[in-house]
């Protein structure tokens, strides 16, 4: 009996230890925190009634498209786990000069890294922020991704990848919105993305508010119900704010198709998609931009925002990048600028033009 007690007690305890190194490994952010915002100089206040271009672009932590990584492939067979410094440098650059040309007076940005192994512990936000910095004096910013480390041979290392929002116009405050997490095991869990909202709140002239939202969801699985409960909170948020009459926008990374769009992807690319897309709850609701029309029409083409980097596709083959915004706002124009961005990003960039609401 003693001698079962003292096994008992260093199972518990290495089991103890064990748990305690994973917890400090990782990350466990709260429901709902502040996120950092700053404002290099004082930036100018929206004012009702005025147009507003913004840009919705996942970077794809500045990688480009010269390589097959580890999770491209959906049996793992992709050879690359990580770009090269160069790569990441010449996209850089090459971001910065298409928001430069764009000029948007918001750019949603996703998969930006910031202290991951990969990308050499960069932070690439700071360094695009040099770069753009007298266009938006302001930024906002949330992890989504965060670890010290990660025990996968890919990886093996530290990962940190945010959202990031560039403001030409005045942030007042931010706040980091946590989303409905994976029903995987307690584990795996700790060391898998936690998927976020980054709201910015900019002030109106006349006393009132616009909530910008940014965000990336999980990529659906036909196993668990993550990415549709995501939906559901964020739908759940823009009721609200359109209850309390806060214009709001939202744009990012869905990983959800259009209406109609599962039926025309390879049958090899179907796998990481529902039949029926989660995103229908949004759209029954609220203006998507692309629209169902614009993305199954005659010039779907050209909405096209995705091009994954696998070997089997010679261009964009899907949409998984929107916006969605209050009826309240309306919509002047819309494009997703292909050509010039296809070798930056796995994403094309998303741009649209809105009015905001008059004053009353």
């Amino acid at each position: 009996m003693t001698r079962l007690l003292r096994y008992s007690s260093i199972s518990l305890l290495s089991v103890g230890l064990v748990s305690a190194l994973i917890y400090s490994m990782s990350w466990h952010p709260s429901a709902r925190e502040n996120a950092p915002t700053r404002c290099k100089s004082p930036a100018p206040v929206l004012a009702p009634g005025q147009a507003l271009k913004v840009m919705t672009w996942n970077i794809q932590y500045l990688a480009g498209k010269r390589y097959v990584f580890w999770y491209d492939m959906a049996d793992g067979s992709g050879q690359d786990d990580r770009p090269t410094p160069e790569d990441t440098a010449y996209n850089l650059d090459e971001v910065a000069r298409v928001i430069r040309d764009e000029q948007p007076d918001i750019v949603l940005l996703q998969e930006v890294n910031d202290g991951a192994k990969n990308t050499d512990y960069e932070n690439q936000l700071g360094l695009l922020r040099e770069r753009v910095v007298d266009l938006y004096p302001c930024t906002s910013e949330a992890f989504y991704w965060k670890a010290d480390f990660i025990p996968s041979p890919h990886i093996y290392g530290s990962v940190g990848t945010k959202l990031a929002t560039l403001s030409h116009y005045q942030i007042e405050h931010a706040e980091r919105l946590q989303l409905p997490h994976s029903n995987s095991n307690l584990i795996s869990r700790q060391f898998q993305p936690k998927r976020a909202l980054l709201v910015s709140y900019l002030p109106l002239r006349d006393g009132g508010q616009m909530a910008v939202i940014n965000t990336h969801l999980d990529p659906y699985a036909s196993n668990d119900d993550t990415s549709q409960r995501q939906v559901q909170a964020l739908l759940k948020l823009l009721d609200k704010f359109e209850s309390q009459g806060t214009p709001w926008l939202i744009g990012g990374d869905f990983n959800l198709l259009p209406l109609g769009q599962y039926q025309r992807l390879a049958p090899e690319q179907r796998s990481g998609y529902a039949q029926d897309s989660g995103l229908h709850e949004l759209w029954d609701k609220y203006p998507m931009i692309p629209s169902n029309a614009e993305s199954g029409g005659e010039d779907r083409r050209q909405w096209l925002t995705y091009f994954p980097n696998d070997p089997r596709l010679s261009g964009p083959d899907r949409t998984v990048d929107y916006f969605f915004h209050s009826p309240k706002l309306t919509r002047v124009s819309a494009q997703v600028r292909g050509d010039d961005t296809l070798l930056i990003s796995s994403h094309l960039p998303v741009i649209a033009q809105f009015l905001l609401p008059a004053q009353p």
